[in-house]
């Protein structure tokens, strides 16, 4: 049914009535809010009646008693304590009791789990009057599961010319965080909603609260595609909130996680909810595999800012288990990172979202990799000097068992290829292959380890795809490669294939979250600005986080000075000018042989003469393509100075790095 009343009763009702007649959620009734402990005494009542009496005979939910405040005070220390994702999924204890507060999702062919999922009440309330003063304020829209609260709603609408940013305001300036309901850890998740954005906040803080888009993209930007069929957020509550799905996103995405703080050594807890494309993309990618199996390969060409650590952590994890045709797809996952440094980061992310313990393991050397996969450990963690090993490991030793690999490229270093030590690391492998002894393989190990130490001109993208080429297909290996910006030949190996009339196969990656829609909903222009990003989503600036990815800094602060200095100038290639000026021409330059001599062998001045040289040629390549900027190099000498110091900046402060790493 399509309701066009969009003011903003008219937009609850749309959201009520989509949720209690299609999703089949319950109406909730604001009188039975309990304000003191933050439930829907009702609907808690009710669940425990039906799913666990005996236990509920003990609480005396019905009688306003002692017991009952009891249990009540115990419940919400414990949702205080452990925040209310834990507590749905585990439950809790009360005196001799262990209460379940929430039934999972059934596997198959599991007739009593079905039984108990359907227990389950979903339902939503408006106007929820949460306040326990005398003001009672009200909120447009809660959801709660059995009772318990998972989501808050603060609708706009255009008619009476408010917008989501309104909904966010509202949140800031009338939602005082120390109610209850807003407190830390109390609900999921806070949503703010117009007729053509969502938002959405894990952490109330008063005017410190930020709100992440939660949109599906629109042409490769921010925002929403036009529905034709009903409203441009109606996935909001058609997709994302219905049983099925938001009980896929409290078990295998929500979550509480500690973050250290490297200045003060303090931990601190932050909760995390995956963003649209995040869902989108696990998803995708799982349904294909479960309906594949074992042996293809994707191409995920999410930007920076997209949280892609979040991404391949997700991922990583329900890969784990999954099945087809009743057998488990992968026997091991394994995630292979491009940088020592990042592959502690993804190791801490992934190692933060597991639910049982001793499921993850680092593989520092090739005997830690064969020994793992031996174990039967579900997900090994190294980095990008294993990958021969990998490779080897798959396709010789343990050919019987299938494995995922996740390829984190986004770190690419410098570009260039330097063919002649490359094929001495696959002789060397080869070796490894043949190895009859243990002494042979950890010499061989060290011959790759240090040649692609040396072979630092040629990128971790390169090295893949080499390294990919090299192989024929694993019919018993996945390959799953997140990069940015992924170079033709990333595409052609990763990428799927699209066969074109004239004869030619053009390749597109699986899915994409793209530099344009970061840069529009603010994840790189303001990110020094606002938030500090961490590997897969963002805390307020002055929060105490991490430091951000070195690599998202420096774009930010490239892209957003570019624009500062020359966004007044009418560029026609506007659309491409970001990603050549950050990614195509420092890769160009850094790639240049006297360039590179002079930063290995030379002081800095000489380093700048030979890179101003390269620049200068690199320019002239870029003519056809790209006139408007190469006029702008030749006449604008402000352009011209700005884009060589950046440049500079850039690829020699890279050669610094890689030579201190």
């Amino acid at each position: 049914m399509k309701f066009t009343d969009t003011s903003e009763a008219g937009l609850e009702s749309i959201i009520v009535r989509s949720l209690i007649e299609g999703a089949g959620y319950q109406s909730g009734n604001p009188s039975d809010y309990d304000r003191s402990h933050a439930v829907d005494l009702v609907k808690l009542t009710s669940f425990i009646q039906v799913t666990q009496p005996e236990i509920e005979s003990h609480l005396y939910l019905e009688e306003d008693c002692p017991k009952r405040t009891q249990f009540l005070h115990r419940l919400q220390g414990e949702i205080a304590k452990r925040g209310i994702i834990d507590v749905l999924r585990k439950g809790i204890k009360h005196g001799p009791d262990a209460i379940t507060l929430f039934y999972g999702t059934p596997t198959a062919n599991n007739e009593k789990a079905r039984e108990l999922f359907a227990q389950n009440i979903f339902s939503v309330t408006r106007q929820l009057r949460y306040s326990g003063s005398e003001t009672q304020l009200a909120l447009d829209m809660g959801i709660f599961i059995n009772g318990l609260p998972i989501a808050t709603f603060e609708l706009k609408n255009k008619l009476t010319k408010q917008t989501v940013e309104d909904a966010v305001q509202q949140y800031k300036n009338d939602r005082d965080p120390k109610e209850l309901l807003f407190q830390f850890g109390r609900c999921v998740v806070h949503f703010a909603v117009d007729d053509h954005e969502v938002r959405m906040c894990t952490h109330l803080k008063g005017k410190s609260s930020w709100f992440l888009p939660f949109n599906k993209g629109f042409n490769d930007g921010a925002g929403n595609p036009p529905n034709p069929a009903g409203l441009a957020t109606d996935y909001l509550w058609k997709e994302i909130l219905t049983k099925d799905r938001i009980t896929d996103i409290l078990e295998n995405y929500a979550q509480i996680v500690e973050e250290k703080d490297e200045k003060t050594g303090r931990k601190k807890a932050k909760q995390i909810f995956p963003r649209y494309h995040q869902l989108a993309v696990v998803r995708k990618l799982l349904s294909d595999a479960e309906r594949f199996g074992a042996g293809k390969r994707y191409l995920i060409q999410h930007s920076a800012g997209s949280g892609k650590s979040n991404s391949i952590a997700w991922l990583a994890h329900q890969l784990v288990g999954l099945e087809y045709a009743k057998k488990t797809v992968f026997d091991s996952i394994i995630v292979v990172t491009d940088r020592r440094v990042l592959d502690k980061q993804i190791r801490d992310t992934i190692k933060s979202f597991a639910q049982v313990g001793n499921v993850v393991g680092h593989a520092e050397r090739s005997g830690d990799l064969r020994r793992f996969i031996n174990q039967g450990k579900q997900i090994i963690i190294t980095t990008v000097q294993k990958f021969p090993f990998i490779l080897a490991e798959i396709g010789d030793d343990h050919r019987k068992n299938r494995f995922a690999i996740i390829i984190d490229e986004a770190h690419s270093s410098q570009g260039g290829r330097t063919a002649t030590k490359m094929n001495m690391a696959l002789s060397a492998k080869n070796q490894i292959i043949t190895a009859a002894s243990s002494e042979m393989l950890l010499a061989a190990e060290n011959e790759v380890a240090y040649m692609v130490h040396q072979d630092e001109e040629e990128s971790t993208e390169d090295k893949i795809n080499r390294l990919m080429e090299s192989h024929k297909m694993l019919t018993n290996a996945s390959s799953f490669a997140f990069t940015a910006t992924p170079k033709n030949k990333t595409l052609e190996i990763f990428g799927e294939p699209d066969p074109q009339p004239d004869g030619r196969v053009r390749h597109y990656p699986f899915h994409s979250y793209t530099m344009k829609q970061a840069i529009q909903e603010g994840f790189i222009l303001d990110v020094l600005k606002h938030y500090t990003p961490v590997e897969s989503f963002y805390v307020p600036s002055g929060g105490g986080g991490r430091k951000p990815e070195p690599e998202l800094d420096q774009l930010s602060n490239i892209i957003k000075t570019f624009n500062d200095l020359f966004g007044n100038i009418n560029w026609k290639d506007a659309d491409d000018i970001g990603k050549v000026i950050t990614e195509k021409i420092p890769d160009k330059v850094a790639a240049d042989p006297a360039y590179q001599n002079a930063m290995k062998n030379s002081d800095k001045q000489n380093a700048r003469i030979e890179h101003d040289n390269a620049l200068g040629r690199v320019m002239v390549e870029l003519i056809a393509d790209h006139t408007e900027l190469f006029k702008q190099f030749s006449d604008n000498p402000s352009f011209k100075k700005w884009l060589g110091d950046m440049i500079f900046g850039v690829t020699y402060s890279q050669n610094e790095t890689e030579h201190v790493n």
